[in-house]
């Protein structure tokens, strides 16, 4: 349709994305994107690890004992962004 990108249209885009995005916003759109990036994969790999290990047993009998808090770290090594994530209760009483 459009033929093959060689050399000058692919420095010719290059040259339009700086001038439009700016020489100094490019690494932090680009690092942003990384950490977004990272973000995804350890989500998705906590909801593969929480798939897995979920068996269907029956809820326990003890009401009055709180689950542990787990902690969502986003990405590894980066402990500014972790927060602890508190469990969802059922508040419907039967």
């Amino acid at each position: 349709m459009f033929g093959k990108l060689g050399a000058p249209e692919i420095i010719l885009i290059l040259v339009v994305i700086i001038l439009l995005f700016g020489a100094k916003k490019l690494p932090d759109m680009a690092r942003s994107l990384g950490k977004s990036a990272r973000i995804l994969k350890s989500e998705a790999k906590a909801m593969k690890e929480d798939g897995k290990s979920s068996a269907p047993a029956d809820p326990p009998n003890n009401s009055d004992e709180q689950p542990a808090q787990r902690v969502i770290q986003a990405a590894p090594g980066d402990v500014t962004s972790s927060r602890p994530v508190t469990e969802p209760t059922d508040t419907t009483k039967r």
